[in-house]
């Protein structure tokens, strides 16, 4: 394997973006690539004729400044270093380690010669202060994990089974640095993702919030990475960990799952009622960021749930491909994904691991068939052979992912 692989899509917007007076925010989980992603645009920038004292590149998670630096030390710095007559790359990554990190990326955004690129790992880099601040001055790229298609170019052989390869992506980490790691063993592979996972739960949720029941938050997240692709509340969640002895309060499960989202550890699907064109603000469900944290923390591979397991894989793919994601809710049927494309228009999807059972093929279709409205319609399933049939299109997962 090579020790970088080229994120096309993201480097393609970035490109699209360079030069506009608009700050680039990168957002993603910790060590998804986002680091990486501002190198290679830097590097980009070098190929194609910016000279390097025209491109400053930061990263706060360095040393690079003294511990509990100002905003104003690190303006001051940046703007000895600008060239004054040329457009400046200014590349901020993870900030929020500054003090008054907000009025850094204020002040220099006003710079009449600086296209300013910034990362974080966190929605609270994006808290409502900074948002408020930074109104209509800014506009988000979110980052994730290796797609499939990413994952196989990272394997960087000729002749690869894409099948099996995509039977390794079902159990392993997507994480970059992670899937690199494969050629040294699962070990070392499983304990660079536990590391991982280890330091956003410490570092972006516990210590930030200072977390006091750490035991009953470990729990929860457990919980929801077992029941992924299942609808929930906090307040059955609450019924639930009470019943393993847990005590914890429905407003404490909503607070600990918003830290969970904020650290792009999970994502929330809120439910859309078809018939009624209206989102629905219970029984949401909850995807996980990469699978490899599920098996190491949950202990086991979950060979009897690969319905949802694949179930999430779509979900990180439909909006890797920028589309808005809910549950669809139509009458007393439920669809898996109803989707808002980049053309602003629907799409409905059912995931199932396999159509071989009449009971199931059945099952997966009548709430497709319910939906009256001519939008496409997609059955996702890692079946081999595939049909249309009554107007829905039958998908082999492999191929969706790949684009075939």
């Amino acid at each position: 394997m090579s020790n970088i692989v080229i994120r096309e899509n993201f480097v393609n917007e970035l490109e699209k973006l360079k030069g506009e007076h608009i700050i680039k925010v990168v957002t993603g989980l910790r060590r998804s690539g986002k680091s990486t992603l501002l190198g290679i645009f830097a590097e980009k920038l070098r190929n194609s004729g910016v000279s390097d004292d025209c491109i400053q590149f930061y990263n706060f998670e360095e040393p690079l400044f003294e511990e509990n630096v100002d905003w104003k030390t690190v303006y001051d710095h940046i703007f000895s270093k600008l060239q004054k007559d040329k457009l400046n790359y200014i590349f901020i990554d993870e900030p929020q380690q500054i003090s008054g990190f907000e009025r850094l990326i204020d002040g220099l955004f006003v710079g009449k010669n600086i296209d300013l690129y910034v990362t974080g790992s966190n929605a609270y880099f994006l808290s409502n202060d900074l948002a408020t601040l930074l109104s209509g001055r800014y506009i988000t790229i979110h980052i994730l994990p290796f797609s499939f298609a990413e994952f196989c170019k990272a394997e960087q052989t000729e002749n690869y089974d894409k099948y099996e390869l995509f039977r390794d992506y079902l159990y392993e980490t997507s994480l970059p640095q992670g899937v690199l790691l494969r050629k040294l063993g699962a070990n070392i592979q499983n304990k660079y993702v536990q590391d991982v996972y280890n330091t956003v739960i410490f570092k972006d949720i516990k210590q930030r919030y200072t977390i006091q029941n750490r035991r009953s938050f470990d729990n929860l997240a457990k919980y929801l990475m077992g029941n992924i692709g299942s609808c929930v509340s906090p307040n059955s969640i609450s019924k639930a960990m009470k019943q393993g002895h847990q005590d914890i309060h429905r407003a404490t499960v909503e607070k600990y799952i918003q830290y969970l989202c904020d650290s792009f550890i999970f994502y929330q699907v809120n439910r859309f009622d078809i018939q009624g064109k209206q989102q629905l603000t219970t029984q949401e469900k909850y995807y996980l960021v990469d699978i490899g944290f599920r098996n190491l923390e949950l202990g086991k591979f979950q060979y009897q749930d690969m319905g949802h397991i694949l179930e999430n894989i779509v979900f990180l793919e439909l909006i890797r491909r920028g589309k808005r994601v809910w549950i669809g809710k139509i009458g007393t049927y439920e669809v898996d994904f109803i989707v808002k494309n980049t053309q602003n228009r629907f799409e409905y999807y059912q995931v199932t691991w396999s159509m071989s059972n009449p009971d199931t093929a059945e099952r997966e279709i009548r709430p497709l068939l319910a939906i009256k409205d001519n939008y496409p319609k997609y059955i996702i399933s890692t079946d081999i052979i595939t049909a249309e049939m009554n107007g829905i299109e039958h998908l082999n997962v492999v191929d969706w992912l790949l684009g075939e």
